[in-house]
């Protein structure tokens, strides 16, 4: 599996995962003070927070294993694996014992907690069940492949960088090696040599000159 492959599939079933805990997985009634028969409804993410939790996880170790590099991408598919197991768990736990999600959403909703028919679920807890397990296999397919994956563009964006630096070093020595040799402007010659008339004079060397009581052109 390619990475680019195993991502899509992470964030896909972080948004299928989400999709099944929106809907209701428990129905049940209850009575109250004025009506004999209140409707009871408790959706996926309330009834199991894991799944909407997994969700989320699930989305942020996609995109992880899109931009981390080597050791980091093993860490996201742990991570993808881990919030699989998560959203299995925490959806069999209503499965198989749907009551309290039921009383919590009476109690929610009308304030009664004396549950009048059977609870009942939904077709959707059986479809997180089985994104959860996607998920778990997923992360471990591409734990597998993961050593083959390509390096991540911020691999290349400094080797890039690298090379850049390079190719400007060897301009900056190519320029300095064709810079033409700075005129002689005198500084080296003897102390007999005289100033031609169409040397610059220095205005500080012509005042200690002239201070020493010498003429500051040589003559």
């Amino acid at each position: 599996m390619t990475r680019t492959r195993t991502v899509l599939a992470l964030l896909v079933l972080g948004a299928l995962t989400f999709g099944t805990g929106s809907p209701t997985w428990v129905t049940t009634t209850v009575a109250t003070a004025l009506e004999p028969e209140v409707a009871v409804a408790a959706s996926g993410t309330s009834a199991a927070p894991g799944v909407g939790a997994g969700a989320l996880v699930l989305l942020a170790a996609g995109i992880a294993c899109a931009l981390t590099g080597r050791v980091a991408r093993y860490v996201a598919l742990a991570v993808a694996a881990a919030a699989g197991v998560l959203v299995v768990a925490s959806t069999l736990v209503v499965v198989g014992d749907p009551t309290p999600a039921a009383t919590a959403a009476a109690s929610a909703s009308s304030g009664v907690t004396d549950l009048t028919s059977p609870v009942v679920l939904t077709a959707w807890p059986w479809a997180a069940v089985a994104t959860g397990v996607l998920a778990v296999v997923v992360a471990v397919w591409g734990a597998v492949a993961a050593r083959g994956w390509a390096a991540t563009s911020g691999r290349h964006e400094r080797a890039d960088a690298a090379a850049g630096a390079g190719a400007t070093s060897a301009t900056a020595a190519t320029s300095a090696t064709e810079r033409p040799a700075a005129p002689d402007d005198g500084t080296a010659a003897g102390p007999g040599d005289s100033a031609g008339p169409d040397d610059e004079i220095d205005p500080h060397d012509a005042w200690d000159a002239l201070s020493r009581g010498d003429d500051p052109t040589g003559r």
